[in-house]
């Protein structure tokens, strides 16, 4: 077993700065907010709303409690000289757009060619977890998810493929559904070869389509 741990990004130094609201702060902006919206927060169908908003915002943005870096610091040496393609497929992302605060639904592709060791492959779900259940745009979140594998793991290639639909553009704004983004980051290997890019794309070419709602 081998352990790296690189040194904490600027933005998650800067995030875990911020103090957090009391949940009754919390309560009260959502009470705000559904006068906002035109309602009256004390009538009875909205009486424990304020409670239920601000307890599924702490499950929707619990991956500001969790360290992607941690998560992958456990790796395995022991792989019997393995050196092909680790990938993992159709990883679900529920993750919410930072511009409106709208769900991004979909799901994402990883892999990644060890270079003498591997991690389990429930980290690299979890890893996606802990970068999606944040404010987010896709883009960054790609990046995210790709850099930290190369940062701790240190393979000979990683690449990753999102591929989601947003709700900011399928509920609102222009209101155009059955319209999915894929954005990917291919790094070492992957960027620099192009076979190697063919055979994970071809890999992944089945799970094309994002596995969200509309």
């Amino acid at each position: 077993m081998n352990i790296h741990i690189p040194a904490a990004r600027p933005e998650d130094e800067k995030a875990s700065s911020l103090q957090r609201p009391t949940q009754e702060q919390a309560e009260d902006a959502i009470r705000t907010l559904l006068l906002w919206a035109g309602d009256d927060p004390n009538r009875e169908g909205l009486l424990d709303t304020p409670k239920r908003v601000a307890k599924a915002y702490r499950e929707w943005f619990c991956g500001y409690e969790e360290d992607p870096v941690e998560l992958l610091a456990r790796s395995f040496e022991e792989v019997e000289g393995y050196d092909e393609m680790v990938l993992l497929r159709d990883i679900r992302v529920e993750s919410m757009c930072e511009h409106h605060m709208c769900p991004i639904i979909g799901k994402a592709h990883i892999a990644y060619l060890p270079n003498g060791r591997v991690v389990g492959i429930s980290k690299l779900a979890r890893v996606v977890e802990a970068f999606g259940k944040r404010l987010q745009i896709q883009e960054k979140l790609t990046a995210q998810v790709a850099n930290v594998i190369n940062d701790v793991l240190k393979p000979k290639g990683v690449a990753v493929v999102f591929e989601a639909v947003h709700q900011c553009m399928t509920t609102r704004g222009v209101h155009k559904t059955g319209v999915s983004m894929v954005t990917s980051r291919m790094l070492g290997a992957f960027r620099d070869d192009a076979s190697t890019r063919r055979e994970f794309l071809s890999m992944i070419q089945g799970s094309r389509g994002a596995g969200g709602e509309g």
